[in-house]
């Protein structure tokens, strides 16, 4: 199955190409035919060289001279400012902009789609339906804004009638998709730059869930407090089935048992009368929770739940959430993208509950200003789920400084929470800083939704030669 290319998509340009949802885009619209070209600060990394193994032109940079003339659309996220080279350039040339949420829908169009959304778990669980999905043959399209397994491997134009999309909050451009399954797994304040208030939260998710189509299926997470208010708001709906679950008695796909067993967990659940088992491929709760939340958006599409349960076994994980990135003198180095502090105490839980005895430490770098203002006492209590943590300056991505935001407000609540924590301004520094607090049969999480993944290579040569094996 090939939907139709829209004339506006047949030459698109990307600015920004390299980003996570913006290459997954790049690389569905290449996969239908596009002629399709654009520009990244990164032009070397492994994202840009994967697209061009698509027939993607990836240019390193921003240039106005980047933009070829005959650019049917600039892509851009709300990540782009409006002074980028390209962006004026396309001005000039009278060469339409298209957000990046409308051409996602425009890929969505004549399919089956999921959206998953919610503050946090949306790569999980659409990287688990992706992944059980294929398993099962049904070939889905999909866009997830990480990599399951390399480079380039955050989206796929498939040729079954389904479509797995992760739907993002932070700018409201989830409102633009029409899903026939929309999974909420929670709705927390974040994204402080756009939302001025948790109320403001709930109007955004309800607006969103008012998109699924007539006849459609909500799926909820019963016992999380945002998502049962979105739930509660929309219940008068007469056109909508809503499916809840979690470990409450009350909930539709009920979760009995959740057994941790290393990093990985065994969960059992009952749908329908009938009880389930499967194995989940990383361990923790929140990762339970968030396989169940797949469980039922599959089975709204009328998948059988037993096929379904045995599919999702398959899914060993999604870069940056608790991956593994290597072990040297018996210290082993994990990636987590947690930022949000529900996120980081999530996944120091789940780390917690499979390290037995093991030290953790943690080096955590914090993502946007807005964020730490807002959320930097939390952050720093669940720091103190770890043995020992290093704070890093606070990545901006696309933020300006807020005079007196700086890591300081993490650290001074980590302290006050009793956690061993201490300032580190230099990355460059850290890896060593890291190798002379590391034992034999520590866990070192590299934490944070910036470049602060880039350390765990540099842990692990560093306590190599630092520590013996035993």
């Amino acid at each position: 199955m090939k939907p139709g290319l829209p004339t506006a998509m047949e030459r698109p340009h990307f600015i920004g190409i390299g980003g996570a949802g913006m290459s997954g885009i790049a690389k569905i619209l290449a996969q239908r035919g596009a002629q399709v070209a654009g520009s990244d600060s990164r032009g070397d990394s492994e994202t840009a060289q994967a697209l061009r193994g698509h027939g993607v032109t990836v240019h390193g940079g921003h240039d106005a001279g980047n933009l070829a003339p005959d650019s049917t659309c600039v892509v851009v996220s709300s990540a782009i400012r409006a002074d980028n080279p390209e962006l004026a350039r396309a001005a000039e040339l009278d060469i339409p902009v298209v957000h990046r949420s409308d051409a996602l829908a425009g890929l969505m169009d004549g399919l089956r789609p999921i959206a998953v959304a919610g503050t946090h778990g949306k790569t999980t669980t659409t990287s688990m339906l992706a992944v059980s999905l294929s398993a099962l043959g049904l070939d889905p399209s999909y866009a997830i804004g990480g990599d399951l397994d390399a480079p380039g491997s955050n989206a796929h134009h498939g040729e079954g009638d389904i479509f797995v999309a992760e739907a993002d909050e932070s700018d409201r451009t989830f409102h633009k998709y029409t899903p026939q399954v929309a999974i909420i797994l929670n709705a927390e304040l974040d994204h402080h730059a756009n939302y001025a208030s948790l109320e403001e939260i709930y109007q955004s998710f309800e607006t969103f869930v008012g998109k699924v189509v007539p006849g459609g299926t909500l799926v909820v997470a019963h016992g999380q407090e945002g998502a049962a208010e979105i739930a509660r708001r929309v219940a008068g709906r007469e056109d909508l089935t809503v499916v809840t679950y979690g470990e409450e008695p009350e909930a539709d796909v009920r979760i009995t048992k959740i057994t941790p067993r290393g990093l990985t967990s065994e969960v059992t659940v009952v749908l329908d009368g009938r009880m389930l088992t499967f194995t989940v491929s990383v361990p923790g709760r929140h990762y339970a929770h968030n396989a169940v939340a797949a469980l039922a958006a599959g089975v709204a599409l009328g998948i059988p739940a037993h096929n379904l349960a045995s599919a999702l076994g398959k899914y060993t994980g999604v870069k940056r959430r608790l991956q593994l990135k290597g072990e040297a003198a018996g210290v082993q180095v994990i990636d987590s993208y947690a930022h949000h502090p529900t996120e980081m105490t999530a996944d120091l839980e789940a780390i917690r509950g499979a390290a037995g005895d093991s030290r953790i430490l943690v080096v955590f770098q914090p993502h946007l200003f807005s964020r730490t203002q807002e959320l930097g006492k939390e952050m720093g209590q669940a720091l103190a789920l770890a043995d020992a943590s290093v704070v890093l300056d606070i990545y901006p991505a696309r933020e300006d400084p807020i005079p007196g935001v700086t890591s300081e407000l993490i650290i001074a609540a980590a302290r006050a929470a009793g956690a061993d924590v201490s300032a580190e301004h230099s990355k460059d520094e850290v890896a060593d800083v890291i190798a002379g607090m590391a034992k034999p049969g520590d866990l070192v999480l590299t934490m944070g939704a910036g470049d602060v993944t880039d350390l765990g290579p540099r842990i692990l040569e560093a306590i190599r030669p630092a520590l013996p094996s035993n």
